[in-house]
């Protein structure tokens, strides 16, 4: 599929992907047409196929991003506070702030996304990627963009509750700090591992490898599961030696 939808400009990718049925979600594709995806990575940056970026770590094919956002979609209003986990090169960042960004005159109720990752220079990049375009400069500016350096498999509870969380690396298990850092409801989407991860998850993991894994938690704090669809994610795990 990925050689159909590339594209020559950033306009032309996301045209594609949306012929295609690859983004569906209105507000998704108005969100992924204003962050030019040649801004945050190095090479074929139109083209729909993930891409290195350097220290282990890739910047995910557009599609990808697509389907994690439309996932996401219910909770990136106007206004959501959101964690985006494994924020490596500060694209998908970027594209849910868009979503997230709240127009109405009410300054006290600003959405806010905060990226997460575990290795230094990814954070600096990614701060250094938004400053491309002066729109990545005013998110930034008015920290409704924050990238910290963290552990991403124990989230950032200063910031929570979330109403969404994006993972975008394999996770060994269902981190219980994360689904702790949702909001009630709240949403999380998470790549686990099922090899590493038998039984753990649900009855109803079946087959290994890496799936992703759409984690609901409700308005009465109950939690559910659903294995969506096979990804290739590289791992959440400790920073490179």
């Amino acid at each position: 599929m990925a050689w159909y939808c590339s594209g020559s400009t950033n306009n032309e990718l996301i045209e594609n992907l949306s012929r295609e049925g690859l983004i569906k979600d209105e507000r998704v594709k108005r969100a992924m047409m204003a962050v030019d995806r040649g801004h945050y990575a190095p090479s074929r940056p139109y083209s729909d196929s993930p891409q290195p970026i350097g220290h282990g770590a890739t910047i995910s094919a557009p599609h990808m991003h697509g389907h994690a956002c439309e996932y996401l979609i219910k909770y990136l209003q106007p206004g959501s506070r959101v964690l985006d986990i494994g924020s490596g090169s500060g694209y998908l960042t970027h594209v849910i702030a868009r979503l997230v960004m709240d127009q109405s005159p009410n300054e006290g109720s600003k959405g806010q996304v905060i990226g997460v990752d575990h290795i230094q220079e990814l954070v600096t990049m990614a701060e250094s990627n938004m400053g491309k375009s002066e729109d990545g400069r005013n998110l930034l500016a008015a920290e409704r963009v924050k990238f910290i350096k963290a552990d991403g498999r124990r989230g950032w509870p200063d910031g929570a509750p979330y109403d969404a969380i994006h993972v975008g690396a394999a996770a060994q298990e269902l981190h219980p700090l994360l689904v702790e850092q949702l909001r009630a409801p709240g949403r999380m989407f998470i790549p686990v591992d099922i090899d590493q991860n038998q039984g753990t998850l649900a009855s109803t993991a079946l087959g290994g490898g890496q799936y992703i894994w759409v984690v609901d938690k409700m308005e009465d704090g109950s939690i559910h599961k659903e294995k969506v669809f096979p990804v290739s994610y590289v791992p959440l795990t400790d920073p490179p030696k």
